[in-house]
């Protein structure tokens, strides 16, 4: 099923992180997202996905979408 956003940004940013296993990719998307970091997380299954908006400049909105493999 498709989703469709619902609002619309002034930039969209999808970034992808790709690396070695227990480099600490998800601790970055974690920390960057959720402003969390877990000293001991597991190492990830599949794929994980987040997104986070950003105000830059008044009235400038950014979005990032994050998709970690």
């Amino acid at each position: 099923m498709a989703s469709r956003v619902d609002h619309e940004y002034d930039y969209l940013f999808k970034i992808v992180l790709i690396g070695d296993s227990g480099v600490g990719k998800s601790n970055i998307l974690s920390r960057f997202t959720r402003n969390e970091f877990c000293l001991d997380s597991k190492s990830t299954i599949g794929v994980e996905f987040a997104t986070r908006t950003l105000q830059a400049s008044s009235p400038t909105e950014l979005c990032s979408s994050f998709l970690e493999v």
